[in-house]
Formats: C-alpha cells, structure tokens, sequence
C-alpha cells in the first residue's frame, strides 16, 4: 500500500453547503421541486382533471364553461402547467445532482481520512507486536 500525503480538508455539513450556494431562485425551484415530485401534487392534478371532464360532460348545458368535445381551456391550460413545470423541474434536479456531488466529495474526504487512520493503526498495532515478541524471546532467554 503506498503512503500517499492526504490533504487536509475539512469535514464539512454537505446540506449546509449546498443550501449556502443557492439563490433565492434556484431555493424556489428546489421547494417547487419537492413539492410537484409527491403523490399529493399528482393527486390533487388527477382529482381537479376529472372534476374538470365531468363538470363538462354531466353538469347543464347552460353551466358547462368548456364543453365536450372540445375541453379546449382544460388542455391549454394542462400544457402551460407542464410547460412551466418542466424546466422548474429539470433545474431542481439539477441542482440536486449538486448536491449529491458535494456529499460525494464529503464523503471521499472522509475515506481517505479513515484510510490514514487506519494506516497508522496498523503500524502502531505491528510495533506492539515486535514489542511483544521482544519481551518474549527476552522472557524465553531469562528462564532456565
């Protein structure tokens, strides 16, 4: 095993980093995130989805605002959310891959620090044992 130096870094709070780096834009697109990306969210689009549909097809005549066929507001409407959902979305992920890359280098930091720690644990664990075998072969002469 070679010894290699290993810098000194650190250990640093990844969350706390990463959440220090970010504008108040990129916070917004992550809590949007995070809040779209849950089965609440698609819960609440499917409910008011078939609300919406059989509003137009069940409720009177005279009080249907987008009538079948043509459900034409519900699906603009549908692809403006998606439109401005979907970048939103693909910055938080973004900026969660960040994220994910700073708590890697954290980690990677730490190995090596571990791997030092156990290097000398070694070297110290061998010296006791050539100390032991010292005090034996010395025990060993002295008995008769």
């Amino acid at each position: 095993m070679q010894d290699q130096t290993i810098p000194a870094h650190p250990i640093r709070n990844a969350n706390e980093v990463h959440k220090s780096s970010l504008s108040k834009a990129e916070l917004f697109a992550l809590w949007l995130t995070q809040k779209v990306g849950t089965i609440g969210f698609f819960l609440i689009i499917f409910s008011w989805t078939v609300l919406w549909l059989l509003w137009n097809t069940s409720a009177p005549p005279s009080l249907r605002f987008d009538p079948y066929p043509a459900f034409s507001l519900w699906l603009f409407l549908s692809n403006m959310i998606q439109i401005f959902l979907m970048p939103l979305i693909m910055v938080g992920q973004n900026l969660q891959g960040k994220h994910a890359e700073i708590r890697a280098e954290n980690d990677y930091h730490i190995n090596l620090k571990a791997e030092k720690e156990i290097r000398e644990l070694h070297k110290k664990i061998d010296e006791l044992k050539s100390l032991l075998a010292e005090m034996k072969a010395g025990q060993n002469r002295n008995t008769p």
